[in-house]
């Protein structure tokens, strides 16, 4: 094994990637943009979405209540609720969004003293974020009518009203804001980190194998006196450095935007002990990401080179490397799944087992045994990858296919 030579390949094959504006654009851009673009655009826009529907005032439609004037009336000075005319294709309406909910109310509702009656029901558009403000509404108005009653009732029978409500309920966190940040954005980042591995390795993986084919350089660089292994280790070196350089801007982005994101709340005026925020992203949970993600990225490097190898053209690599897309997808958003965890059995299967090991991680979680099957089973898969894509590089047919 000669260092040197594998030294002099990656050196010049370094140089024409740093020339290529599809490397650059997919190892240093894209992870550079993709979290603040994330966490702070989009993070933003949907607050103020939510925010938007939230003061948006909602069209109800009344159903029966012929005898419950007083609760129309009521009902219908509610703040952000406008009652319009009853009508029999209420269902079609709120499918169309012409209103966002209806409610029927059941005869004698009004007049009810503490008999039972039939429940109310509201009709709404599941999903429907604007529908499910108004259910909210309409809800609480019953609630509150409903012990506005109780409390009457009480009144009569000389009793104190404290019997409606003879205590309280009240959740308390007892976890690190920092294991909560980890437990918000533990599914989504790792399957965001491993996408980066992958995809910041597809282009240089392409371009030295098939793109080196079409442009008819590849029997140039066979004939020079370096070995074949020295020339696969070479650009499997620059594969991989390409997909470690996006892994590590992924995750200092991360990183980054997270603390900014968490400055810029806590010194807002909206500051409190139950805000919504998640607090910043730990340096350790980063450095463990990246971490786990190197191993990884050496599986994906060899894959790709030996995937890439096969075809004749760089567009026919891209439509062989598409499905891999769909293999390293699935098992990386399975991670994200409620009731998934990891476990010994889990721990062996590719990617998977990364990405349920850093969504630990991020909540400062580390199960020592789990961490080292998982980092040598990931060594061992790319290991075999790596002396697959030697193997092909030495063999005629693959290299010169037709």
């Amino acid at each position: 094994m000669s260092w040197r030579n594998i030294g002099i390949v990656y050196r010049k094959e370094l140089r024409e990637a740093l020339r290529d504006r599809r490397t650059l654009i997919s190892t240093i851009l894209v992870p550079i943009l993709l979290f603040p673009v994330l966490t702070v655009g989009i993070g933003y826009v949907v607050v103020g979405l939510i925010e938007e529907a939230s003061h948006q005032p909602s069209k109800i439609m009344i159903l029966g209540a012929s005898d419950s004037p007083a609760i129309v009336e009521s009902l219908g000075q509610v703040k952000n609720l406008i009652a319009v005319p009853p009508s029999d294709n209420y269902v079609d309406l709120i499918s169309n969004k012409k209103i966002r909910a209806a409610v029927e109310i059941p005869p004698g509702l009004q007049s009810a003293a503490g008999d039972q009656v039939a429940p109310v029901k509201i009709y709404i558009f599941s999903g429907d974020l604007k529908s499910s403000f108004a259910a909210t509404r309409i809800e609480k108005f019953f609630s509150d009518y409903r012990d506005e009653r109780a409390r009457e009732r009480l009144a009569a029978e000389h009793l104190p009203a404290g019997l409606l409500k003879s205590f309280d309920i009240k959740q308390q966190n007892v976890v690190s804001a920092e294991k909560v940040a980890g437990e918000t954005f533990g599914g989504i980042i790792p399957y965001l980190v491993i996408i980066m591995c992958l995809t910041g390795a597809m282009y240089p993986a392409m371009d030295l194998t098939a793109g080196e084919k079409e442009r008819a350089t590849m029997e140039t660089i066979l004939s020079s006196p370096i070995s074949r292994t020295h020339l696969v280790l070479g650009k499997f070196l620059l594969v991989l450095t390409a997909s470690l350089a996006t892994a590590a801007l992924s995750v200092t982005s991360m990183g980054v935007s997270s603390a900014v994101l968490q400055h810029f709340h806590t010194a807002g005026p909206q500051e409190s002990a139950d805000s919504v925020m998640p607090a910043a992203i730990g340096l350790g949970a980063v450095l463990s990401v990246f971490l786990v993600a190197v191993p990884l990225a050496v599986l994906f490097s060899a894959a790709l080179i030996t995937i890439s190898l096969f075809a004749k053209s760089y567009k026919e690599a891209q439509s062989y490397i598409s499905p891999l897309m769909f293999v390293v997808i699935i098992p990386a958003v399975a991670a994200m799944l409620p009731g998934i965890e990891l476990t010994p059995k889990l721990s062996l299967i590719p990617i998977l087992n990364v990405s349920l090991l850093c969504k630990d991680l991020m909540t400062g979680t580390y199960h020592w045994n789990s961490i080292a099957l998982i980092f040598f089973s990931t060594c061992v898969y790319a290991a075999a990858a790596i002396f697959i894509a030697v193997k092909m590089f030495h063999r005629e047919s693959v290299l010169f296919r037709s």
